[in-house]
């Protein structure tokens, strides 16, 4: 994006950051509760990612697993995920306090999801490129891999699937968003992002294709 484009997004960021976490305190805080009644304390979740320029940071999250060491990715079914954990990861509402990383400057409504150190060092060169933009909320990525869990518990090897497959697929669609951003692409993401959280309808992308690949490897 241009100068002028990137003030444009990051003035757009604040502002509507801003006035949704006002709009939406009365959900936080809701939910928030939910979480103390369901698993106890604490309400969020803080996990390092890597971030614009390679910085690190800490992205926030309402927590939906019990506490304790387990895999960095997550499979549909996973024992750690608690009752309310279902729910909040079903509707995306787990990631609404990253409006405060976006607030903050740490992230922007829209870009690439960011990823925790380990899986960056896999594929630098292209982590390079992607992180020259601040990291999202939501992507392409997020809306046509909706259905990431359920093919992850489908895989032979979840975690080799998701490194060697699924995050590959991830930066294709990342690389093509920072080559070909504009605020107007930005708009039409949020919106699909909107519809396929309040729809729950099924997303377009062969998730399930890309796991047919891994079982043929």
């Amino acid at each position: 994006m241009s100068g002028c484009g990137g003030f444009l997004k990051r003035t757009f960021d604040v502002v509507v950051g801003g006035a949704a976490l006002l709009f939406l305190a009365p959900v936080f805080a809701v939910i928030a509760a939910l979480v103390c009644l369901d698993s106890g304390l604490p309400i969020l979740f803080a996990q390092k990612r890597i971030g614009r320029n390679l910085r690190e940071f800490s992205i926030l999250k309402f927590r939906t697993m019990t506490a304790g060491n387990g895999p960095l990715v997550t499979v549909s079914g996973d024992p750690r995920v608690t009752r309310i954990g279902k729910i909040l990861r079903a509707t995306k509402l787990d990631e609404l306090p990253q409006l405060w990383n976006v607030l903050v400057g740490d992230m922007s409504l829209v870009g690439p999801r960011p990823e925790v150190a380990k899986y960056v060092l896999l594929y630098p060169e292209r982590f390079r490129e992607i992180l020259s933009v601040r990291p999202g909320i939501t992507d392409s990525a997020s809306i046509l891999m909706r259905d990431e869990e359920r093919v992850l518990s489908r895989a032979n090897n979840p975690l080799a699937f998701y490194a060697d497959v699924l995050l590959p697929a991830k930066l294709d669609l990342a690389q093509a968003y920072v080559r070909e951003q504009t605020f107007g692409r930005d708009i039409r993401i949020l919106g699909e992002t909107l519809l396929v959280c309040l729809t729950r309808r099924q997303t377009r992308h062969d998730s399930w294709e890309l796991l047919q690949k891994e079982n043929s490897l």
